[in-house]
């Protein structure tokens, strides 16, 4: 069928448009806006997870050991306290005794006393935990340049701006 200039005017409906006018139709009463924004939102982390998941795996890891990785790279000088990491990655002390002891394990990260304060333990990264580390977030920010592509860099720089508006307001409260 060919389109008219009346259809290239019209815009472009994604599936949360459709969702929003199902519950327009079901629930008139309803105020369903907040749809338009978190339901998007919602729908684009599904998409970059699994862009995540990819890189991480292509470099051979689970996502939460890019978390750590991650977080002692950043450091500057690839080491942290398992304080440091808890806030950092937000799990708990168990959760992160355990998940140090696995990366100590598989060689990418080394735990020893702190050369500064024999009491506290410091966190390192080992070199196969750099180069594991270095190769998922260059996967990952391919990644995520594909996925922002259809946004001018003026579009992602607006967007960047208005959601960290909107985190801003729920990082207030954190320490």
């Amino acid at each position: 069928m060919p389109t008219t200039a009346d259809d290239a005017a019209a815009p472009c409906l994604d599936e949360v448009d459709r969702i929003i006018q199902g519950w327009e139709r079901a629930r008139s009463d309803l105020d369903i806006e907040p749809l338009a924004v978190f339901s998007r939102i919602s729908r684009l982390a599904r998409y970059l997870e699994t862009a995540r998941r990819e890189s991480f795996a292509a470099a051979g890891l689970e996502g939460w050991e890019f978390d750590m990785l991650s977080a002692l790279r950043r450091s500057g000088d690839d080491a942290l306290s398992p304080g440091a990491l808890m806030h950092q990655t937000l799990v708990t002390s168990g959760t992160m005794t355990t998940r140090i002891d696995k990366l100590v394990a598989r060689g990418l990260v080394s735990k020893n006393r702190s050369p500064r304060d024999g009491r506290a333990v410091e966190v390192r990264l080992q070199p196969d935990g750099v180069s594991r580390v270095d190769t998922a977030m260059e996967s990952l920010l391919s990644a995520e340049r594909r996925l922002l592509q259809p946004l001018s860099a003026q579009g992602q720089s607006a967007l960047a701006s208005t959601l960290r508006s909107l985190l801003l307001t729920f990082e207030a409260d954190e320490p």
